[in-house]
């Protein structure tokens, strides 16, 4: 992992602490640019491997007045996760939103998936939250206050052709979050597990599917926000969003 650059500066800013992983690209910018449009005073700590392109997404929250820091880091690694732990703590203190949501998508029959893109999948899609979520709970169980999101799939709800590794690292994600839902459930800590379908990102260009018939990035933040919203006597432990034709 990489220091991270100085994006903002967070002095004179009280509002929540918002991380975010695959925050470079598709969803993750998304969540970055809708937060520091609609929370004021909100503090964004965005974590992904591609700092250029976290660079970009930092210059347009930076624009909606938030605090931004970026932190390139390889979430499938444990010691950068936790050296990333420590910086993102030491630079904005603790974490008040935490959400899982990096990953990556291949697809290939079952009989023809390489171990090696098997044990990617996993890495990307589940070991990453584990790690993060590992990093930075204790500091909610601490303060008894916390929201955790995991951005699985309607892949990790049910089964699909030609996405075993995928659909296996979504429902251990799946799994993951309702576990962690159980344990800290009278610990004042929220979590909540997103079901995405089709939603617009890089990974859609030039696969022939217009864009009208998948979700807009947007609206999975959105979702998120209205969640992180509610009042603390209420959770919301699943959301499944689809494309309104459901054919992608």
């Amino acid at each position: 992992m990489t220091n991270p650059r100085s994006s903002a500066k967070s002095a004179g800013k009280s509002g929540p602490v918002i991380l975010v992983t695959g925050a470079s690209q598709g969803i993750g910018a998304a969540i970055a640019r809708t937060f520091a449009a609609e929370v004021p005073g909100v503090r964004l700590a965005l974590v992904a491997r591609n700092e250029q392109n976290l660079r970009a997404v930092a210059g347009a929250c930076l624009k909606l007045r938030a605090a931004v820091e970026i932190f390139p880091c390889d979430l499938t690694d444990e010691a950068a996760v936790k050296s990333a732990a420590r910086l993102v703590t030491r630079h904005f203190g603790a974490v008040d939103v935490l959400i899982n949501n990096a990953g990556a998508f291949v697809m290939a029959p079952f009989a023809a998936t390489r171990v090696a893109e098997f044990d990617r999948m996993i890495a990307v899609n589940l070991r990453s939250a584990f790690l993060v979520t590992q990093a930075f709970l204790p500091a909610m169980l601490k303060r008894k206050r916390g929201d955790i999101f995991f951005m699985s799939s309607i892949a990790g709800l049910g089964a699909y052709p030609n996405a075993a590794a995928y659909c296996a690292a979504k429902f251990g994600l799946t799994g993951l979050a309702k576990v962690l839902r159980a344990e800290t459930k009278d610990h004042g800590v929220r979590v909540c597990c997103v079901h995405p379908g089709a939603t617009w990102s890089p990974s859609w260009s030039g696969s022939g599917v217009k864009p009208a018939r998948i979700m807009p990035a947007e609206d999975i933040a959105g979702a998120i926000l209205a969640v992180h919203r509610l009042s603390r006597r209420t959770v919301v432990e699943e959301i499944v969003l689809r494309p309104q034709r459901g054919d992608v």
